[in-house]
């Protein structure tokens, strides 16, 4: 069968419109969304902007679904907190370089389906091991249930990112709509 949604693949701050008042969101310019089918259908890695592209699309995945947004979203949420992006590269390998730089070498261990990306180990430089940064000295402004939610979007495997509606779920904003109150 096939489902119709919004895959966005363009999720970036300049796309979101935000009424504060009203507490609403509203996605703007579509430009590079499409529906997508299940199961997922094969695409081209040209999708979202460089800075907020999962690493699995620039390790050349030509099959992704909502996952990727997930990422895009996570990478949103750091720059939010932090106010400049969280992984602003010039290229895809510059790009790829930087989020293993701050979350660490991806093991196969963590991503069974890592070293089957059509570019995984395209330039070795890049996949020289690299230890993972501490997500609270990356993202100092936001707690730690916070960078519990921020780990949980930034996962290299896009099987284990979460989805959105868990993400909703997540005690984070349990916790900050509380405080809210």
């Amino acid at each position: 069968p096939t489902r119709r949604s919004s895959d966005l693949r363009d999720l970036k701050p300049q796309n979101l419109l935000v009424d504060k008042a009203k507490d609403i969101l509203k996605i703007a310019d579509l430009g590079l969304g499409r529906a997508f089918t299940v199961p997922v259908k094969s695409y081209t890695h040209e999708i979202v902007t460089l800075w907020y592209r999962a690493p699995d699309v620039l390790m050349g995945s030509r099959t992704y679904s909502t996952p990727v947004d997930i990422w895009s979203v996570g990478c949103i949420f750091a720059e939010m907190a932090t106010s400049r992006p969280l992984f602003a590269g010039t290229s895809e390998s510059d790009q790829l370089k930087r989020i293993f730089k701050t979350l660490g070498s991806p093991i196969q261990q963590h991503y069974p389906g890592l070293v089957e990306l059509p570019d995984y180990n395209r330039d070795p430089e890049i996949m020289q091991y690299s230890p993972p940064r501490s997500f609270s000295d990356v993202v100092p402004r936001i707690d730690g249930i916070g960078l519990s939610l921020l780990e949980e979007m930034l996962a290299y495997d896009p099987l284990r990112r979460c989805s959105a509606a868990d993400a909703m779920k997540h005690e984070y904003f349990n916790a900050n709509i509380a405080s809210k109150v």
